[in-house]
């Protein structure tokens, strides 16, 4: 990959707001739950990991499970429907999207920017098997 002056920018951009969201001092008002769906702060990230967009560098993660109020581990959820081993397709809210189960990770609750819904158990249940079957 071609190292340019915009990608340049864009890991910059994406320090700079990793430095304030681990130095944010709130207190622990954020108490996710399993099954919920949030945006999350996940950044530039290296090669195929998958990335946030815009400002926050953001994107919607699948809570799998809480560790403690701290780190939970999570799944990003894409708009982009693919068929694979990888990728499970749900709709939620009238809308399809596809969870990305290779790229689960443990994340910070800093990283945690809104909720946006709780997933259907059926739905939930599906990832969960797939998951299981990753592993």
């Amino acid at each position: 990959m071609k190292i340019t002056r915009e990608l340049i920018k864009i890991f910059i951009d994406w320090t700079k707001l990793k430095i304030r969201v681990h130095a944010l001092d709130r207190p622990n008002v954020i108490f996710p739950k399993k099954k919920e769906i949030w945006w999350a702060s996940l950044g530039q990230n290296i090669g195929v990991e998958i990335n946030g967009k815009n400002d926050n560098f953001e994107r919607p993660v699948l809570i799998i499970k809480v560790f403690n109020n701290e780190s939970v581990l999570v799944v990003p959820i894409s708009s982009t429907i693919k068929v694979s081993k990888y990728n499970i397709n749900f709709i939620n809210d009238r809308k399809e999207n596809s969870v990305i189960i290779s790229q689960i990770k443990m994340v910070s609750t800093k990283r945690l920017l809104r909720l946006v819904a709780e997933m259907e158990d059926f739905n939930f249940d599906k990832i969960l098997v797939a998951i299981k079957k990753f592993f």
